[in-house]
């Protein structure tokens, strides 16, 4: 059995409200089991989509997706971090951004680093809106070589009532 203080927990983070309770999981088991914590985002696949974007920040400044996608995930670290002061593990994490289809880097990436665990962020939608919205997160589950936990967050009651019209 492993030392407790050697695990690795990778959390695969999309900027999502999903990804943000994911997070704080593994952040949470992270300081529990004193882990090693690496967040992971993967730029999706920039051949699909133009390279430039234009910033939200009300001007014309054009930045490229990897640019935008870091200074968003510098965001989401910070403000993760300040409404979560007491995760040691939050100051201490590495950060991982990568480019490409989210599920083959995804396991790309966790056969590279070897963790112990990937923790991600789902939804939890059943029926029609399951099958037309797809699930990253379903096939992480089904592919990976090491244990994957998923962190629901609850569906909104508008939510559900627009997936029962789809179905």
């Amino acid at each position: 059995m492993n030392d407790l203080s050697s695990n690795h927990l990778v959390a695969a983070i999309d900027f999502s409200e999903n990804s943000r309770s994911a997070l704080f999981f593994a952040a949470t088991l992270a300081d529990r089991l004193q882990s090693r914590l690496t967040i992971l985002h993967v730029i999706h696949d920039p051949v699909s989509s133009p390279g430039y974007y234009v910033r939200d920040s009300g001007t014309e400044e054009f930045q490229t997706i990897e640019e935008l996608a870091k200074g968003k995930f510098k965001e989401f670290m910070n403000e993760i971090q300040k409404d979560n002061p007491d995760i040691k593990s939050l100051v201490y994490a590495e950060t991982l951004l990568v480019s490409g289809i989210p599920v083959p880097r995804i396991l790309e990436v966790v056969e590279n680093i070897n963790p112990d665990m990937v923790i991600m962020g789902s939804l939890g939608r059943t029926g029609l809106a399951h099958v037309l919205l797809g699930s990253k997160v379903e096939r992480v589950a089904q592919l990976c070589p090491v244990p994957v936990t998923i962190v629901k967050q609850e569906v909104s009651v508008a939510e559900k009532q627009d997936s029962k019209e789809i179905e």
